[in-house]
């Protein structure tokens, strides 16, 4: 046995267990987060799977909650704009929010940062707390009820009893794979015909970045693409999606021999940035994408999923991680609701309360970062889509109180995802009829089509106020 416990088991030590322990144990609780993988920080995080995190508004909040934003902030990256490489080596930007109005006296933008090191600032923290044990290799197998709480097996290390779980194991998640066998449980999970390998762009030979930190870059093929994002240390990681099957797939780029000839011919300008690109391609895997759903998110007062282990999605609104860590702010502020004493703490409030917070808000989020792989996939490189973009831009810089452009309500604000959706939709609606003008090219600037799209958001729009 390892053993014996009281207080909650966070099961998986990533970032939302990490971060779900540290608000924990700011409001005194006894936590024991268990985790199947040895301790990143002694055998190094593993390498080419982990498609750098996009940390937006609502990651930043619950770090402020948790009182980790200045240690984060040393290690991100603001990312102001996307960039998008033409086959003919053209580059069109797109700024990502408004200017003046984000963090740290920046313009609206996302920080990129990197998986390891913000696991690491996170882990550290909430160790510091006196109330919170990580324990390593430790792989979940299987859990039971009991009269005082929960037993927990683990491969290899005994059992242990707490009071209750929180899964935060991730997309296949032990927690949710032994919920799966209550009643009534429902579960879904649907890949992508694409996956992703990720390369490596290191600083150039002055020690800088290779290309403009300052952005996402993004070069858009029609059913593929490939996406950069930089780091602290002056490099890029660069991550292509493309199909497993079919033309353009993996399965054409059976070595790194085929893959130097298919980014010569769709991304020329590529290669040379990256000199390990053959050790790379033969090193770093080809991994999937997933989407998983499930209800309900909770047991009693036992058993309470978040994250990827709830709602796991693809990575093409750069909300996994931030969602996730709403998840772990939502909580935190359900215990404020219902208490600070950690012994008369209602736990099967909380749980239920929490599932019907975020479980339409985690299916939303899905439907998101589904549409915007195709944007971003097929459209960035459309010019009319650009027109249609840069037209929103336009209303979102004269009238910011009427027109929140989709990107923004997801990205800038704490609407409820669900919410951003509904409004999402509408917002096409009324794009398509502008866009629609046949005068639209020559006219996209001017007075005539501004009030036509206000009047119709009038109309149309219900007034989107921030949670």
């Amino acid at each position: 046995m390892t053993h014996s416990g009281n207080g909650t088991a966070v099961v998986g030590a990533g970032l939302v267990g990490s971060l779900t322990a540290l608000l924990l144990a700011n409001r005194g609780h006894e936590v024991h987060v268990y985790e199947r993988r040895k301790d990143p920080r002694k055998v190094g995080d593993a390498v080419g799977r982990s498609i750098n995190l996009a940390l937006s508004e609502r990651g930043w909040r619950a770090l402020e909650k948790a009182g980790a934003v200045d240690a984060v902030r040393e290690i991100a990256m603001p990312v102001k704009a996307r960039c998008m490489h033409g086959r003919d080596g053209s580059l069109t930007y797109q700024p990502y929010g408004l200017p003046g109005k984000g963090r740290f006296g920046h313009d609206q933008c996302i920080y990129s940062v990197a998986r390891g090191p913000l696991n690491r600032i996170l882990l550290e923290a909430a160790e510091a707390k006196g109330g919170v044990q990580v324990h390593f290799e430790h792989r979940l197998s299987d859990f039971r009820y009991n009269a005082d709480g929960l037993t927990l097996d683990f491969e290899d290390q005994g059992e242990v009893t707490h009071k209750r779980i929180l899964g935060t194991d991730g997309a296949f998640s032990a927690v949710r794979q032994r919920m799966m066998k209550t009643d009534r449980f429902d579960f879904s999970q649907s890949y992508l015909e694409h996956g992703y390998k990720e390369i490596a762009m290191p600083p150039n030979g002055q020690g800088g970045f290779a290309i403009d930190p300052q952005a996402l870059h993004i070069w858009p093929r029609g059913h593929f693409m490939l996406m950069a994002l930089p780091n602290p240390d002056k490099t890029f990681t660069c991550t292509l999606f493309a199909p497993f099957d079919g033309p353009d797939g993996f399965s054409e780029i059976p070595d790194a021999q085929s893959a130097r000839a298919y980014f010569e011919s769709h991304f020329p300008d590529v290669l040379d940035l990256v000199p390990n690109f053959d050790k790379d391609w033969n090193t770093n895997p080809t991994s999937s994408l997933v989407t998983t759903r499930c209800n309900p998110w909770h047991i009693e007062n036992r058993v309470l999923l978040m994250g990827d282990a709830a709602h796991a999605i693809v990575p093409f609104y750069g909300q996994g991680m931030n969602s996730g860590f709403e998840d772990a702010r939502v909580l935190s502020d359900l215990l404020d609701e219902y208490g600070g004493d950690p012994s008369q703490t209602e736990w099967g409030d909380i749980m239920s309360k929490f599932t019907e917070l975020r479980k339409a808000n985690g299916d939303a989020i899905g439907d998101l970062a589904l549409r915007n792989f195709v944007e971003m996939r097929d459209r960035t490189g459309d010019p009319h889509f650009l027109l249609q973009k840069r037209i929103e831009r336009r209303l979102a810089d004269l009238h910011p109180e009427r027109w929140i452009p989709l990107y923004s309500m997801v990205t800038f604000s704490h609407l409820p995802y669900v919410d951003a959706l509904a409004i999402g939709h509408i917002q096409d609606g009324i794009m398509a009829e502008v866009m629609d003008r046949p005068d639209i090219n020559s006219a996209w600037d001017g007075t005539e089509v501004e009030h036509h799209a206000l009047e119709l958001a009038a109309q149309r729009v219900p007034s989107p106020a921030n949670s």
